[in-house]
């Protein structure tokens, strides 16, 4: 089942008096509960269509439909709802904030999406144990690796049970058998919440784990 499409998708930049044109017409299919790659060199425009996707950016032309809804043309305060109740945003540079340890850090976005306040630990502590941090979950940010602190990220997206998850290069600062312990726990994540995700990467080496897979060049899926 189609949970997410875009249609003609195009975005374009004013710069230095001209137009660059990141997108220039993709149309893609994102299944539920299958995990999506868009696969393309830096600047191909697979960040660009994740945004967009994601609905932290509108396209110039074209249309993005989430679970029936056409959101594109929505205002700016009803996408944030949307991303915050039904998206799960995992970024390349993982973005926990420092000062709350990895429990805090997944327990606050359960608050801000409106959680059930009598469910946040058991559900924030249920998350930490699913990406492998059970024992780590009062520790800081700066006394985890690169990949705990990924896997923190993983299991914060995870935990106000949205329906589409977006990973942005999530590896792309680990070495190889850590990122394939945090490819692992998306595969995971999808038999045992049925959750769907969708990851940006230039990584050749993941691309067999993937459901789909979308190659863009220069804007335009090849």
């Amino acid at each position: 089942m189609t949970i997410l499409s875009g249609q003609n998708i195009k975005r374009a930049f004013p710069t230095a008096g001209e137009v660059f044109w990141a997108l220039r017409g993709v149309d893609l299919e994102i299944e539920s509960s299958k995990l999506t790659i868009l696969k393309g060199r830096s600047g191909s425009g697979k960040t660009t269509l994740m945004n967009i996707l994601g609905a932290l950016d509108v396209p110039t032309e074209g249309e993005v439909v989430f679970m029936n809804q056409a959101i594109s043309k929505l205002s700016e305060r009803k996408r944030d709802m949307i991303r915050r109740k039904d998206m799960g945003f995992v970024f390349q540079s993982v973005a926990l904030v420092s000062m709350m340890t990895a429990y805090e850090n997944v327990e606050f976005i359960l608050r801000i999406s409106g959680y059930q306040k009598s469910e946040r630990r058991k559900r924030a502590e249920a998350c930490l144990n699913m990406v492998g941090l059970g024992s780590r979950m009062m520790h800081m940010p700066q006394e985890l690796s690169g990949g705990e602190q990924q896997r923190v990220a993983i299991a914060r997206a995870i935990a106000h049970k949205p329906k589409v998850i977006f990973a942005d290069e999530p590896t792309a600062e680990l070495d190889t058998n850590t990122g394939l312990q945090v490819v692992k726990i998306f595969k995971d994540l999808i038999e045992e919440e049925g959750a769907t995700i969708v990851i940006t990467t230039h990584d050749p080496g993941l691309m067999d784990v993937a459901d789909r897979v979308y190659e863009l060049e220069d804007g335009m899926t090849i």
